[in-house]
């Protein structure tokens, strides 16, 4: 079993931060800055403090509240076997930051490890290969996943929306004036609302796939119930055959959703046929509208047992339909890779983002990839 590596205070809490985001808090360079600074003031010997800290300089709205609560719990799991809970009942955002949380247990003035001894064996476990992972670090992985949030990169709509700029709202400057008796008021703007593009997960579930597997359907589940999550997601699984198993992904919980899927899938852990599979995609779901202007996310080492040519023509169909098409390879992370198998030479020059798929982080990184906001 892999050792855990010593992390420092700012690595640790750079992860965390991560962490964050990818829930879906907008735990910028700025708040993270501060995080640092109240950790330096507090000497975050508690793990009250670090909580607390973290809760009032990361959190910038009353929803960003329950998302840093499940990934505290998640990102800072105390290691050793009679752990104390991590995860601090809510208090009000302006409790005293030295009050411990109820339900951590444990004694008030128990001291426990700093933020970095804390996080570390978290810090590590982002980056290590998911096939690599033992039973408790499995466990912790789906801690983690659970507290994802995957949303579409951002399209303007025909809706207008109240903006500080854009062009002139008549209505409601009328009514502004109308408010102060007809005497000049301020001009009111409106701008053109903006909403998550559509996402589809299609997810290869062949046996060469089978140690990323469980990760993966955890991460296409938090797409489609993380928390504020808005964007459209639907869910296929790709092998020797094709199905949709967004209907099975509806379940709020996790592990119901992958039983639902379970019994759904018939060819799990079998051949992959991913040209066939993607033709009867696009024909059945895709030219309909599914993959019509949305993020397409293909997970998969790209192995393929029939003509590598359908698999390019297929590609070239699905480039020309989605807005943009990322492909995640989780052998893409191992030293010395190159796409030299077939099917993964045929997709790639339709593929718009080329990432890894193999660790946490890396699907932190995918994550931002589909919001548009990294590039591979």
């Amino acid at each position: 079993m892999t050792q855990t590596q010593p992390t420092d205070a700012t690595a640790a809490v750079v992860g965390f931060a991560r962490a964050l985001r990818a829930a879906g808090v907008a735990a910028g360079p700025d708040r993270v800055q501060a995080f640092l600074r109240a950790l330096d003031v507090l000497g975050a010997r508690l793990r009250s403090d670090v909580y607390w800290a973290g809760r009032l300089t990361l959190c910038g709205s009353q929803d960003d509240l329950e998302r840093y609560d499940r990934v505290f719990a998640a990102y800072f799991e105390r290691q050793h076997k009679n752990r104390d809970r991590v995860r601090p009942r809510p208090r009000p955002l302006l409790r005293p930051v030295a009050a411990r949380p109820s339900g951590t247990g444990g004694d008030e003035t128990t001291r426990t490890p700093a933020a970095a001894a804390l996080a570390s064996s978290t810090e590590v476990l982002r980056h290590r290969d998911m096939a690599d992972l033992s039973a408790a670090e499995r466990d912790q992985l789906r801690r983690l996943l659970a507290a994802f949030a995957l949303s579409g990169e951002a399209r303007r709509t025909p809706r207008l929306r109240p903006a500080r700029r854009g062009t002139v709202d008549p209505r409601r400057t009328v009514r502004e004036l109308l408010r102060h008796g007809g005497e000049p008021a301020r001009l009111r703007h409106r701008a053109p609302a903006a909403k998550p593009r559509r996402v589809v997960l299609l997810l290869d579930v062949s046996g060469s796939m089978d140690p990323y597997a469980d990760a993966l359907l955890r991460f296409a589940h938090a797409a489609a119930h993380g928390p504020g999550s808005r964007t459209a997601t639907e869910v296929f699984t790709l092998g020797t055959r094709l199905t949709r198993v967004t209907r099975e992904m509806a379940h709020r919980d996790p592990d119901e959703a992958l039983a639902a899927v379970a019994a759904a899938v018939p060819d799990w852990s079998g051949g992959t046929r991913l040209g066939e599979m993607l033709r009867g995609f696009l024909d059945r779901w895709g030219q309909r509208g599914t993959a019509r202007g949305a993020v397409v996310v293909v997970l998969s080492d790209g192995w393929e047992r029939e003509d590598p040519a359908l698999l390019a023509a297929q590609m070239r169909r699905l480039h020309r339909l989605a807005h943009r098409v990322v492909w995640a390879n989780p052998r893409k992370a191992r030293p010395g890779y190159e796409p030299l198998a077939a099917g993964m030479a045929a997709a790639l020059p339709s593929v718009d983002a080329f990432v890894e798929g193999h660790s946490l982080a890396a699907l932190e990184r995918l994550a931002s990839v589909v919001r548009g906001v990294a590039h591979a």
